[in-house]
C-alpha cells in the first residue's frame, strides 16, 4: 500500500469493513454517497474523514451513482466497502430504486450525500427509511458558475427539504446554493475542510532528492500546481504568466501534478512555446503530494472556481507560499497577511506580478510560508475536522431518536 493510503486509512479496525449483513451493533453506521469515486478532493476527503471516524463507534460504506476508477478504489482497498447503483452495461441517470435497494440491504443510520450528482439519493434514503439524510455542496463545476439550470433549482430545493442537515464547505458556497435553491442561508451549514498538518509540513531534506529525481535544475525557481486537469482549474493562465516571466528573464520550472482532459492541450501548448520548452514537467497523479509540494518555491492555485481547496491547504501546511484566485472559499483560506497574494481570476497580468514578487525575495517567501503554516494549524487542521463531523453525525442521529443498539 501506498504512503499516502497508510496515512489516510490508519486506524480503519476490521469492523469498519464488514460486509453489510453483518454490521456490527453500538456503531453508527454511515453510507456516504459520490456520483463518481476516483482521485479528488472530495473523494480523499471522505477517506480522511472515514479514517478519522472508525474504531469502535463508527462503521462506513461508499456508495457510487455512476461510476468509479478501479485503479483507485484497488490502490486504496475500498472493494470490500463498495456498493454501485449505475448498471454495468447502461448509462443509468436515475438509480432511484436500485440505490434504494442498497439502503434497505445495508441499513445504515445515516445517508450522506455530496454534491449534485449524488443527489437523487436523499429520495431514496427517505423512501427507504433511512433514519438520519445529510447533503452537502463541496465546489463549482465551470459551466453552472452563473447559475443553475432550472431543473436543478427545483430538484434541489426539494432535497434540501428532505434532508436533516445541509451544509457547505465555505460560506461563498453557502450563499451560493442558498439563492439557487431558494434556501435561506441560515439553513444551511458551513463545515470547513481539514489537513493534516503533520503529513503535510515543511521537509527540507526532502526538496533536493526529489528535485534531482525529476530533473530539476537547483538553481530555478519552482512554481507548481496540483489538481485535475479540467476547465475550472484554468492552468493556460498560469502558463501564460510563467512564459511572460521567463521572458522577463525570471529562472523559473513549473510543476504540474495531476491528470485530467485538458493534459493533451497544456502538453501541447507548452511545445508550442520557445519560451517554456524544459520548463514545465508534468508528473501526473501520484501518491507524492506531500513530496512534491515540498519541492515547490511558490504554490499557485489560479481556478475560476472553487469550493475550499483541499491543495490550497496542504500547500499553506507545507510551508509553502500561496498565490491563489481570489474565487469561491479561496478569501476564507487567504486570509490576513495572506490576502495580498490573491489574484483576479484570469487576470494572467496580477499573477504575473505575484510570482514575480516571490521569486525575486526569499525572504518574503519564508515570511509567507511561515504565516501560511501557522494558519493551517490554527484554523484547518484534520483533527478540528473530523471533530466538528463527529459532533454532526451523533447530533442529527440523536435529533431523529436513531439508537444504535437496537438497529
Amino acid at each position: 500500500m501506498h504512503i499516502q493510503n497508510e496515512s489516510l486509512i490508519a486506524g480503519m479496525s476490521l469492523p469498519f469493513a464488514r460486509s453489510a449483513d453483518k454490521a456490527a451493533s453500538g456503531r453508527l453506521r454511515i453510507m456516504h454517497v459520490v456520483n463518481y469515486l476516483r482521485r479528488g478532493g472530495a473523494e480523499l476527503g471522505i477517506l480522511k474523514l472515514m479514517g478519522g471516524l472508525s474504531g469502535e463507534d463508527f462503521e462506513h460504506r461508499i456508495c457510487i451513482t455512476r461510476k468509479f476508477d478501479p485503479d483507485f478504489v484497488q490502490g486504496y482497498g475500498l472493494g470490500g466497502l463498495l456498493d454501485v447503483a449505475a448498471g454495468s452495461s447502461d448509462n443509468l441517470q436515475f438509480p432511484l430504486f436500485r440505490l434504494r435497494r442498497i439502503f434497505h440491504r445495508y441499513r445504515p443510520h445515516i445517508v450522506h450525500t455530496r454534491n449534485w450528482g449524488a443527489l437523487e439519493a436523499v429520495l431514496a434514503a427517505r423512501l427507504a427509511g433511512v433514519p438520519v439524510v445529510i447533503h452537502s455542496e463541496h465546489g463549482y463545476e465551470v459551466d453552472n458558475m452563473a447559475g443553475l439550470p432550472f431543473r436543478q433549482r427545483i430538484f434541489r430545493k426539494l432535497a434540501y427539504s428532505m434532508a436533516d442537515r445541509v451544509f457547505t464547505v465555505t460560506r461563498e458556497l453557502r450563499e451560493y446554493h442558498s439563492k439557487q435553491a431558494w434556501t435561506l442561508p441560515e439553513q444551511i451549514s458551513v463545515v470547513y475542510n481539514g489537513v493534516d498538518t503533520d503529513r503535510f509540513s515543511p521537509c527540507p531534506e526532502i526538496r533536493d532528492s526529489i528535485r534531482t529525481e525529476l530533473g530539476l535544475p537547483p538553481d530555478r525557481i519552482v512554481i507548481g500546481s496540483v489538481g485535475r486537469m479540467v476547465p475550472i482549474k484554468d492552468y493556460p493562465t498560469l502558463l501564460q504568466a510563467a512564459e511572460r516571466l521567463v521572458a522577463r528573464g525570471v529562472n523559473l520550472h513549473v510543476l504540474l501534478v495531476g491528470k485530467g482532459p485538458e493534459r493533451e492541450s497544456l502538453e501541447s501548448r507548452v511545445r508550442e512555446s520557445s519560451l517554456l520548452q524544459g520548463r514545465v514537467s508534468f508528473v501526473g497523479a501520484s501518491d507524492r503530494v506531500p513530496e512534491l509540494l515540498n519541492v515547490m518555491d511558490i504554490f499557485v492555485l489560479p481556478s475560476l472556481g472553487e469550493g475550499m481547496s483541499n491543495t490550497l491547504l496542504e500547500a499553506m501546511a507545507s510551508g509553502v507560499p500561496i498565490v491563489a484566485s481570489r474565487v469561491g472559499g479561496n478569501p476564507e483560506v487567504v486570509v490576513g497577511d495572506l490576502s495580498e497574494w490573491l489574484f483576479t481570476p484570469g487576470e494572467a497580468g496580477e499573477l504575473t506580478e505575484r510570482i514575480e514578487r516571490l521569486a525575486g525575495s526569499a525572504e518574503t517567501r519564508s515570511r509567507i510560508a511561515k504565516i501560511g503554516r501557522m494558519h493551517a494549524l490554527a484554523d484547518f487542521s484534520l483533527d478540528g475536522m473530523i471533530r466538528r463531523y463527529r459532533e454532526l453525525y451523533f447530533g442529527a442521529a440523536a435529533e431523529r431518536g436513531v439508537s444504535i443498539t437496537s438497529m
